[in-house]
């Protein structure tokens, strides 16, 4: 139901550019790199800070957001599994990152622009980085001493919710000695809504209530985020991560609801979500024998604290009545892993070793509105209890080029777990699973790269699936699954990307995967519904996406970035046999951004249009889908240097993309049974204003 521009449950984020002035600054350090600069990774792109200057970069971000045809993927904080092999394409002179509760956007963000010495796109194969594969950012940048940033975000919307006031980050880095250091104290928020009529129709089609609800919400998560990096020798470095946060949350529904017949209702929907984070990570690499070893070294703990309460009340003699739901969730996950690489045969080779330990444990707690007006508790076991999964993994990855324009790397991984769970479903299950990859990389002309990888993974499971919870607004309690187990894949991916010249480059993707035990929802015996795993399934996804740029139309400074998504699914719904798309997948999607950087004017101004369809859900007594649009239309103006600081605004939802939810509920199982009701829900998003700033100190 969100997107890029209106996230109606997260937040939008807002690129900030920097001063002519200190983009002349990058421009002169070019010229007199550092004594010792990072070696450059054999056929690669380079981007050198000179390139960057039209778009005045204030950070990393900045920067490798503006290499044509070139987007961010990945990471570790998007649900890896463990650390495992690499997954993102950006890395850091020659390195991974390897915080799990900070994204790459985060920690590029906080590397300044002026401590960019250039930026690589390479081969994944030739990084000897295992699981690197397609085209990879590879960020070059020595610390010049104490730099800061700060950005600000603010904004409104015209219908339903407060205003947006503190939202931003502020950074400060630099070196000691042997010491590079960053400090980041930022808060991530939003505030959301929408309002408009929901229509209820009875099984014959004729409408038996109108209801009219305002939706609004938000959350906050200040977080305070450290690096430490000391290099003890030329070949010794250790990496220290620290960050410790607190999530707020909240959600309010009010709704007023005119039956056909009977009294009129007035709903009070409220949710609140409040808890710490924190991360202690580190790693030190050493050279020991013909190569270099690495340890890691990760813990990770979340407490979630949820509340959702609903109240009906009427217009008439009727007594109240309503629910209410508090689940208390402590996540974890603990992680220690090795990778010894080293060269042999004209060839990188690397083994690793992973042991993670992951747990949550979950306290629920079910309450009906008695007579009285207070909560009364009824039975809820299902609810209660933990999950926990030990897992060791090990991997073998070897990576040659096997000519100057032909490379391949080969992992051959296995990994050993057992889930256990607590509550009144305990159960305790063991698996052994094969994994692994092999990829091609051919480069058969400088501006273009042909990449095909085959892939056999395995999922991250969701601990939550496996304990019961309640949805009370939609009415849908979903069971607990004590047999749940991840999904595998085989996966075929094709990547190609070609440079255009003067005109920039596009990039094209297809990723064929097929499922086994995949995961859906799911019968239970006793006449509900989980999380579980359902059989088969395949996908299919092409993208493509690129960068067009316009000065050999006589539009200097003016580019036109672009991605375009479509996918086909195939899976048998289990409570009606019939085939369809995946539950909440996404169909469809198209994203076009034009800018233009007024040339010798510090002026740039913008246009994005956004567009994308999302699969509805299948249960056993519902069908429903919810989206956003049908286009989301974002007009921006920034000026990069006022009083040396950015400022730039922004106009969203120009078009008026709406908020759109449709279900059928059934008196029994599907398919056997009869409609109930559906309802129809069309509400107002509205117009979206934002506020920016940026600079340095």
């Amino acid at each position: 139901m969100s997107n890029r521009h209106l996230v109606l449950c997260g937040c939008a984020a807002v690129a900030m550019l920097a001063t002519p002035a200190k983009a002349q600054e990058a421009d002169d350090r070019t010229a007199a790199p550092p004594s010792e600069p990072a070696p450059q990774l054999t056929g690669s792109r380079v981007f050198e800070p000179a390139f960057f200057a039209q778009f005045a970069p204030r950070n990393a971000l900045d920067m490798v957001s503006r290499i044509p045809g070139f987007s961010i993927s990945g990471g570790n904080d998007n649900g890896q599994r463990g650390l495992g092999q690499a997954n993102q394409n950006v890395i850091v002179n020659g390195e991974r990152f390897s915080s799990k509760s900070d994204s790459l956007r985060d920690q590029l963000a906080r590397i300044p622009a002026d401590d960019v010495i250039r930026i690589e796109l390479v081969d994944g194969n030739t990084t000897d980085i295992p699981g690197l594969t397609g085209l990879v950012a590879n960020v070059i940048y020595e610390s010049t001493g104490p730099s800061g940033q700060f950005r600000w975000n603010t904004g409104f919307r015209a219908y339903n919710t407060e205003a947006q006031l503190f939202g931003g980050e502020i950074s400060l880095s630099g070196s000691s000695g042997r010491l590079d250091y960053t400090v980041s104290l930022s808060n991530d928020n939003n505030r959301f809504g929408a309002d408009g009529p929901t229509l209820v129709f009875g099984p014959d089609g004729s409408l038996i209530e109108e209801q009219y609800s305002k939706f609004s919400g938000g959350f906050d998560n200040p977080k305070l985020s450290t690096n430490f990096t000391y290099r003890f020798g030329e070949d010794v470095t250790a990496n220290l991560n620290l960050s410790y946060g607190e999530d707020f949350q909240f959600n309010n529904v009010p709704e007023t609801g005119k039956p056909i017949i009977g009294p009129m209702r007035f709903r009070d929907v409220r949710v609140r979500e409040n808890g710490p984070e924190y991360e202690i990570g580190g790693d030190i690499e050493f050279p020991l024998g013909p190569g270099k070893l690495k340890l890691i070294a990760l813990e990770r703990f979340e407490r979630d604290n949820f509340t959702n309460d609903l109240i009906d009340r009427f217009d008439d003699d009727t007594l109240p009545n309503g629910s209410r739901y508090h689940q208390t969730n402590g996540e974890g996950e603990r992680i220690g892993r090795f990778e010894y690489g080293w060269s042999m045969w004209d060839a990188d080779w690397q083994v690793s070793g992973e042991a993670a330990f992951n747990r949550l444990d979950r306290v629920s707690a079910l309450f009906m509105l008695g007579p009285g007006g207070e909560f009364e508790p009824i039975p809820f076991p299902g609810g209660n209890g933990g999950v926990s999964e030990d897992r060791y993994e090990g991997a073998l990855s070897y990576s040659k080029s096997l000519s100057p324009t032909l490379s391949l790397q080969a992992i051959a991984s296995a990994e050993f777990s057992t889930i256990e769970q607590t509550g009144v479903a305990a159960n305790s299950r063991s698996f052994k699973r094969p994994k692994g990859s092999l990829a091609l990389t051919w480069k058969p002309e400088d501006d273009l790269d042909i990449s095909v990888t085959a892939a056999r993974r395995v999922s991250q499971l969701s601990f939550g699936d496996f304990l019961a919870s309640v949805s009370l607004n939609d009415e849908n309690e979903n069971g607990g699954n004590n047999e749940l187990v991840p999904y595998q894949s085989w996966d075929l991916e094709l990547e190609v990307n070609k440079g255009l010249g003067k005109w920039g480059s596009v990039k094209f993707e297809a990723r064929q995967g097929w499922f086994e035990d995949f995961i859906d929802w799911f019968p239970l015996a006793d006449g509900g519904e989980a999380r579980g795993n359902i059989g088969s399934a395949d996908r299919l996804h092409l993208e493509l996406s690129g960068t067009l740029n316009l000065d050999p139309l006589g539009i200097k400074g003016a580019r036109v970035d672009f991605d375009a998504v479509k996918r086909w699914m195939s899976v048998t719904d289990p409570f009606t046999g019939e085939d369809r798309p995946f539950s909440y997948d996404l169909i469809d999607m198209i994203d076009v951004d034009f800018r233009h950087d007024v040339p010798r004017t510090d002026w740039a101004y913008g246009v994005s249009l956004f567009s994308n369809n999302p699969a509805g859900y299948s249960r056993r007594f519902e069908i429903g889908r919810g989206w956003e649009g049908p286009t989301f239309a974002n007009f921006f103006i920034e000026n990069k240097d006022v009083f040396g600081l950015t400022v730039r605004a922004n106009y969203g939802n120009a078009f008026g993309a709406r908020n759109y939810f449709s279900r059928t509920v059934f008196d029994g199982p599907r398919p056997d049974g009869d409609v109930l009701f559906s309802e129809e829900v069309d509400r107002r998003i509205g117009p979206i204003f934002r506020f920016s700033v940026s600079g340095d100190f």
